[in-house]
């Protein structure tokens, strides 16, 4: 809760500095005000530190929610840096972008620490208006109109279905409370209403991560979004719903140790098909495209298919989740600081923008080709060893169809990121090397080296939850 709080009043002061006229001072501050943010939430966590007891009834620190609040805050690290060239056109409005991305940031960690189901609708809402503001801020473009109402629109339907889910399941339990539901729901006689709420619940979390086939937004909002906020989107809000969606199912007992093995079997169903159906169409709607940003979407869709993998063996699968969610999450990154570099001065995002970057731009060409290859899931990068895990717990637990769609697909997405890097390095350039920010180096630099080295040495992030 002490984390949240600081985020909090970080995104406040966002504000009253604009009053005093210290833009200039915002993005530094908040860099430095995160950065000791990160560091105070991992020193809390190696000293076994919980949330005090008069918000346990809301909120709690545990290591599994330690552990995705700190690779939250990382990632809002990179993403309020990059903000800084981003918005440096915009420098009255800087305050307010920035401030919205750090309650966002708020928003992500109450989605991931919540014991109350009030709290957890708080967070989702905190997020997603954010990013509903984000996604349209670039109020003179028509595609960020677009964007911007569009996931308004099915954003708004999602969080209704999810209150529903919320609403039936505290009629069938007569609590809020997580740690009550939980007990309660192993009870062998339950309400019919009880298994419909889980479900809603679930469907508006998957509409969230842009899973088949509550997928259809995705590609339409990533395309017409700031290229920013595509990347947030990309990485950070879809790693927190991946991990609020395990969250709930954990709490939930949607898991082997549930007694009721007719919801039992009908969640596994659920998550084999939607898990297959999101890798498929995902990869093969990415092949298509001609637009990186829409690609990424695709690609987006097809990863989230892999992480719901993970939701089939939930009680051992805290640390690969976490391996697979950073390990994406830093590959986007990355990707996205050449993107942003790349297309900052260009009517649009098309693969032909990226012709020659290998000649005009070595280095960010590098980076981008290194965070492509670990999307695709090639050693060394921590994309490979990610994919590995998850295969390997999956097969143990019987689920062996899962992994062979999983192998194919991840061979059919080798097409679609080599078109990219090709069009880099096999083509010729279509205009002289531009200045690049040094801001956009840093951050492509540092994540795709973070990427690398967690794949070099897993353990640093697989026993952080052993």
């Amino acid at each position: 809760m002490n984390t949240l709080i600081a985020i909090s009043g970080l995104g406040v002061f966002c504000l009253i500095a604009e009053i005093f006229n210290l833009r200039k001072a915002i993005v530094p501050l908040v860099i430095l005000g995160l950065l000791a943010l990160l560091g105070t939430t991992l020193h809390l966590w190696t000293l076994g530190f919980s949330a005090n007891e008069k918000y346990s009834n809301m909120i709690a620190a545990d290591s599994t929610s330690s552990a995705f609040a700190s690779l939250f805050i990382l990632l809002t690290i990179f993403i309020v840096a990059m903000g800084s060239e981003v918005y440096k056109e915009h420098e009255t409005k800087i305050s307010d972008y920035i401030s919205i991305k750090v309650f966002l940031l708020a928003g992500a960690i109450a989605m991931v620490s919540f014991t109350n189901l009030a709290m957890f609708f708080i967070g989702i809402e905190t997020l997603s208006i954010a990013l509903y503001i984000l996604a349209g801020s670039s109020r003179l473009d028509i595609k960020s109109n677009e964007a911007g109402m569009k996931y308004f629109l099915m954003g708004s339907f999602a969080s209704g279905i999810i209150l529903f889910g919320i609403c039936l399941i505290y009629g069938a339990m007569g609590s809020f409370d997580i740690a009550e539901i939980s007990n309660a729901s192993l009870s062998a006689e339950l309400p019919s209403w009880f298994p419909i709420g889980v479900i809603l619940v679930v469907v508006g979390m998957l509409f969230k991560i842009a899973a088949v086939p509550f997928h259809f937004w995705a590609p339409d909002v990533y395309e017409g979004s700031p290229s920013l906020v595509t990347g947030t989107m990309s990485t950070l809000v879809k790693v927190v719903a991946i991990a609020t969606l395990y969250k709930l199912v954990t709490a939930l007992n949607l898991n082997s140790s549930f007694d009721n093995q007719d919801i039992l079997t009908s969640f596994q169903l659920i998550i084999i098909v939607v898990s297959i159906a999101s890798m498929t169409v995902g990869n093969i709607m990415a092949l298509r495209q001609n637009n990186v940003k829409r690609m990424l979407a695709f690609s987006g869709i097809s990863h989230a298919g892999f992480m719901l993998m993970a939701l089939l063996t939930v009680a051992n699968s805290s640390s690969t989740l976490l391996y697979y969610t950073s390990a994406y999450a830093l590959a986007g990154i990355a990707a996205f600081a050449v993107i942003i570099t790349v297309t900052r001065n260009k009517e649009n995002e098309e693969v032909v923008n990226f012709n020659g970057l290998g000649k005009t731009n070595s280095l960010m060409a590098a980076v981008l080709t290194a965070a492509l290859l670990s999307m695709a899931g090639i050693p060394i990068f921590s994309g490979f060893f990610a994919k590995f895990m998850l295969f390997t717990q999956t097969i143990k637990a019987g689920y062996l169809v899962v992994v062979i769609a999983g192998v194919i697909n991840s061979i059919v997405s080798v097409g679609y990121y080599f078109k990219l890097i090709l069009a880099m390095y096999t083509r010729e350039p279509n205009e002289e090397k531009q200045a690049t920010p040094f801001v956009y180096y840093a951050v492509g630099v540092v994540s795709i080296l973070l990427n690398v080295i967690i794949g070099l040495y897993p353990s640093l992030v697989t026993n952080l939850l052993k």
